[in-house]
């Protein structure tokens, strides 16, 4: 059974550093497109930042500039490098992973959620 885990939310100060981690036990890791989303309080879970098979990144465009994505294949891991944080961004940060290509379509794999909390 697949398990995706996140790692690395807690507390910080605003203007600090976080650095969250998903590890994902699929069999292809390099195939998953990765994703992080985050949803606030009474607010919709929205995508914050994605990295493709290719290492392809995009980010949702208040994060753009402070979050860096990355793949570490081997490890089966992603990492959210999130810097210079605000207290918008206090969220429960969720780790999506899916794999689409021509031969297969796995199903969407979700993490339980980690949080995380900017103070001002």
């Amino acid at each position: 059974q697949v398990q995706v885990v996140e790692s690395g939310g807690g507390l910080v100060q605003s203007g600090g550093s976080l650095r969250l981690s998903c590890a994902a036990s699929v069999l292809i890791f390099s195939i998953y497109t990765i994703d992080w989303y985050r949803q606030a309080p009474g607010k919709q879970r929205e995508l914050v930042a994605r990295i493709t098979s290719d290492g392809s990144t995009n980010y949702e465009d208040s994060v753009k500039g402070r979050f860096t994505i990355s793949r570490d294949n081997a490890k089966k891991t992603v990492s959210l490098q999130m810097n210079s944080l605000k207290p918008e961004d206090t969220a429960v940060y969720y780790c999506h992973a899916v794999a689409r290509t021509s031969l297969y379509s796995s199903p969407d794999y979700w993490g339980q959620g980690t949080q995380v909390t900017v103070s001002s």
